[in-house]
């Protein structure tokens, strides 16, 4: 009794305590059949990979695919199979952290972890969301421009009201925003299904640029300040992003199942990863097919502009289409205005996702909590400043400025990305191997480790080398002598700090895990010794 007044007197707070289980209202929620068939049986596991799958496919991705496509037709196309593996194997982990542990990323980390390095983390993770958050205001903000004429500045502001969007989505059942969000996806897949079909690309060509060359990794040639390498991190940075493993580790909590029966987890564990590698082959589908757009709907070259804006208008400019079925289309505004439809479609989605990672980082790193509502205003208000400042500074200048502005802070809020990865993939690949977390049954098996070894450093070391070219872009599109050294310096100067932190991470975890091995070996010492006592 006293408990439930400890629970109603905190529910009167906006932020409150929290240590329970991982999003807690909706935590085992889901009924799941037993004893059906395979299809069915998949069918009521699927959906927290579509809510997972939507972070593969937001607005972040676009342009560095289609750009990709336009300066280096279809020798990318590699790199997005190669990042979308790496996905499939990296939420197959968080899926089963979550399942079998009982715990997502964040509480597995912070139990292992000391408060400072707990905080820190947590803030790390937090500007990752919001810089993830930036790309979905302006995609969003730019939809309504383009579909409906809105200022940008008033667009911007509007993209803040998606708050009732969740507040709704909050009342009408788990397995129902899971729905909504698959419908949301299937949207985008067929809006470019659609305008790649009408242009009709050459298969041969595309199916051969999915095996990687030594062109796909080399820093020349340079097309309009783009080289393969530099593509390449693009979509690397866009793809494979920290907030999602933190994501499927909670919501694959959200089938009830009994833990207490391995062969139940071991069920739930199988069924979670066909959804998930299903739902991230949508994903790889719709990042291919941007890159198809930029190879085969354009004509080489002729996209200047590789922002929303200049997308949009060239999906109208019969003089960069590249055949006559589509130049028919294009009159009618229809491919514009399908590409705009898929535009707002993605920012929606990533809403919903953005949104509840935030509170489970929150919960697991620092144990506080706040209503959904209430954290996505926070989290949107905040992410609408910059956004906010790069429309009203250029708001004097030319459309051509404007847009160049938006466009260049999209693709720099990308950059805190590349700092955040290694400190939720390190983690999950080191608790998902821990027996004590997974038991001898579900720690990692070697193949999985090996793979999962040489992602984490193949990805962390991708991020780095592309970090001074990232640095560099605040700076403009001709930085000074000056700019350059002094971008390479600040870069060299992070890099060091991020190595430092990541040791320091490694370090903890470690040390935490022996220490929780040694007090589950003691409880079971205790309780093997009052059982001969008795």
């Amino acid at each position: 009794m006293s408990q439930n007044k400890s629970d109603t007197h905190k529910q009167h707070y906006l932020i409150h305590y929290a240590n329970g289980p991982s999003l807690e209202e909706i935590n085992g929620t889901v009924e799941v059949p037993k004893g059906k068939g395979f299809w069915k049986t998949l069918f009521m596991y699927s959906g927290p990979g579509a809510l997972v799958a939507v972070g593969y496919m937001d607005p972040g991705n676009w342009s560095t695919s289609i750009t990709g496509g336009q300066n280096f037709s279809y020798l990318l196309m590699s790199v997005i199979l190669m990042s979308s593996l790496i996905a499939m194997l990296l939420q197959y982990m968080a899926a089963k952290l979550g399942i079998v542990s009982q715990m997502d990323l964040a509480q597995a980390t912070r139990a292992r972890t000391g408060k400072t390095l707990g905080i820190i983390l947590w803030l790390m993770t937090e500007l990752a969301i919001m810089a993830t958050d930036i790309a979905e205001v302006i995609g969003g903000a730019i939809a309504l421009y383009l579909l409906f004429n809105i200022p940008l500045v008033i667009a911007v502001f509007l993209t803040v009201l998606d708050v009732l969007l969740l507040l709704l989505l909050t009342k009408i059942g788990f397995r129902k925003i899971e729905a909504i969000v698959v419908c949301l996806i299937f949207v985008i897949l067929a809006v470019f299904i659609y305008q790649v079909a009408l242009s009709d690309p050459d298969w041969g060509a595309m199916f051969k640029g999915l095996m990687p060359s030594g062109q796909t990794f080399a820093s020349s040639p340079d097309v309009q300040g783009m080289t393969p390498i530099s593509g390449a991190l693009g979509i690397i940075g866009a793809t494979v992003m920290p907030h999602n493993l933190y994501l499927h580790s909670a919501i694959s909590q959200t089938r009830k199942i009994d833990h207490n029966d391995a062969e139940d987890v071991a069920r739930t564990v199988r069924f979670s990863t066909w959804d998930s590698n299903i739902q991230l082959s949508l994903a790889f589908v719709v990042n291919a097919l941007l890159l198809i757009m930029g190879v085969a709907v354009f004509k080489s070259g002729t996209v200047e502009d590789p922002s929303f804006f200049g997308l949009y208008q060239a999906l109208s400019d019969t003089s960069k289409l590249s055949n006559g079925l589509l130049i028919g289309v294009a009159k009618s505004g229809v491919l514009s205005t399908l590409f705009a439809v898929a535009l707002l479609a993605s920012g929606q989605n990533s809403t919903i996702t953005g949104t509840l990672t935030g509170q489970v980082v929150m919960e697991g790193f620092i144990h506080m909590k706040m209503p959904l509502w209430a954290r996505r205003l926070v989290t949107r208000l905040i992410s609408v400043i910059p956004v906010l400042i790069a429309v009203l500074s250029t708001s004097g200048q030319s459309e051509v400025q404007q847009h160049v502005a938006i466009n260049n802070l999209m693709n720099n809020s990308q950059v805190f990305l590349a700092f955040a990865l290694p400190f939720s993939m390190l983690p999950l690949l080191m608790l998902t191997n821990s027996k004590t977390e997974m038991g001898q049954r579900f720690k990692n098996s070697l193949w999985v480790n090996v793979l999962g070894w040489a992602s984490v450093i193949g990805l962390t070391y991708l991020n780095m080398i592309g970090l001074p070219g990232s640095i560099e872009a605040f700076f403009g599109t001709n930085p000074t002598a000056a700019q350059v050294v002094l971008s390479d310096r600040i870069a060299y100067v992070i890099i060091a700090l991020i190595i430092a932190l990541l040791i320091w991470t490694v370090y903890d975890l470690y040390r935490g895990d022996k220490q929780l091995a040694q007090k589950e070996l003691l409880a079971k010492q205790q309780t093997q010794g009052g059982q001969a006592n008795d």
